[in-house]
């Protein structure tokens, strides 16, 4: 297998990429002279997959919600019984896995035996085993999980504020479904799943450390065997109206404060690539400015006792959807939220500094610089990014490419102060 070098100067650092004979994808990271390693294996295939042509079919399947998370719970358990969990543990390994929206990700990190870890990783993740027996008892785990987040305020605010902003994106649905939904999941209806999204051409690994390049083809060859079903995944969506579905939402439990979720909706959906990384940075930067610590609205709602140390804001952009949130606890959230609105707009009338951007710019591009001592957050930012198409490493030259403009364009597209949704918990 052949790699692809690519190099950034400015922050000194390489990435190998290349594309194994069954179509899977391969990133490799080099860190010389780093003790530990970092491996992430995962398939384009999240809670938001719900309605696809399984591969050597012809007719549309629409899945129950929960079961891309109940897969990853379930492809730890081996045929022999045995559980991959063990086999990490005898040789030094740390394993965990997640499923999000629209990735499902298997993950190691250990500082010897990378290889043989790295042969654990790739051989339960190809070997799925289901029978009736081990979904009736997972099944009734899951069942708990969905109980305990269904009273967690933090969980239920996020996913609240979630259905009010979407009509019909599944990004609304809990990514581990309902109770009632996971009772509807065989045996048969993993097999296709794992057939279908678990092809290498659905897949990417990624390996960061001191590792021989030369090496990797050899545990590739030995865990994806040659007659693996491989194609395009046939996927389908509903059309997402632009609008919010609703501006406000609230629940009530057991919490001491309210908690609040301020959300905006990504209106131009289905951009991908360099673009979207350029779209990402720049809402990052618009946050920052905008509510950041250091920032003159988050010191004033402070210093007003609306918000505490607790309040912050992300984005999460994807081809398929996208949102920024601001969040936290308060006494009094509408008051918050009317604060947030009044910010965005006096930023639309008043801009930025060329001082003020400069400065965030750069305590961007210094976070993204640093991200490169942590392994995990460099095999977790990498599958990411290159899952939607994009090269990391064009972080640099995509933050310096964003002007003034560009980002007064993405405060007026994005931020939009008549389409966004206030979700509250409130106390019992």
């Amino acid at each position: 297998m052949n790699f692809e070098r690519i190099y950034n100067e400015k922050i000194d650092e390489t990435l190998l990429l290349g594309t194994h004979k069954s179509g899977l994808r391969v990133a490799l990271v080099p860190k010389k002279g780093f003790s530990k390693y970092y491996a992430i294996y995962g398939t384009k295939y999240g809670s938001i997959d719900r309605e696809f042509i399984p591969l050597g079919e012809s007719e549309r399947l629409t899945l129950p919600d929960g079961v891309a998370h109940f897969l990853e719970h379930k492809l730890f358990e081996m045929p022999d019984g045995t559980n991959a969990f063990d086999h990490f543990s005898q040789v030094g390994g740390n394993s965990n896995a997640f499923t999000s929206f629209n990735i499902t990700a298997y993950l190691f990190s250990c500082t010897e035996n990378f290889y043989e870890n790295l042969d654990i990783l790739l051989n339960f993740v190809n070997t799925p085993y289901f029978t009736d027996e081990n979904v009736a008892k997972e099944q009734g785990i899951i069942g708990q999980e969905i109980k305990m987040y269904d009273d967690d305020p933090q969980w239920r605010v996020f996913f609240n504020m979630l259905s009010a902003m979407y009509h019909k994106n599944p990004v609304k649905r809990d990514i581990a479904g309902t109770v009632e939904s996971i009772s509807k999941i065989t045996p048969e209806l993993l097999y296709k799943c794992t057939n279908t999204f678990y092809n290498p051409s659905n897949m990417i690994l990624v390996l960061v450390g001191d590792i021989d390049e030369n090496k990797i083809e050899e545990y590739i060859d030995k865990n994806i065997p040659e007659n693996r079903d491989s194609g395009e995944v046939k996927k389908f969506t509903e059309d997402e109206p632009k609008e919010v579905k609703e501006k406000y939402i609230e629940q009530k439990l057991s919490v001491s404060i309210p908690i609040f979720a301020i959300g905006f909706k990504e209106k131009e959906v289905g951009t991908g690539g360099y673009d979207l990384l350029k779209k990402e940075i720049a809402t990052e930067i618009l946050i920052e400015l905008l509510f950041g610590k250091s920032s003159e609205n988050y010191i004033k709602m402070y210093e007003s006792g609306i918000i505490d140390a607790s309040f912050d804001g992300e984005t999460e952009l994807e081809e398929e959807y996208g949102f920024t949130s601001f969040g936290g606890e308060s006494k009094e959230p509408k008051k918050v939220y009317e604060a947030v609105l009044e910010a965005i707009q006096k930023a639309k009338t008043d801009g930025f500094s060329d001082e003020e951007i400069k400065r965030i710019k750069k305590a961007v591009l210094s976070d993204d610089i640093r991200m490169y001592n942590n392994m995990e957050s460099i095999g977790n930012t990498y599958i990411k990014s290159l899952m939607k198409g994009m090269n990391p490493l064009d972080y640099t030259k995509a933050t310096e490419e964003i002007d003034k403009e560009y980002l007064m364009n993405r405060l007026n597209e994005h931020f939009d102060t008549e389409n966004c949704v206030l979700s509250v918990v409130y106390p019992v």
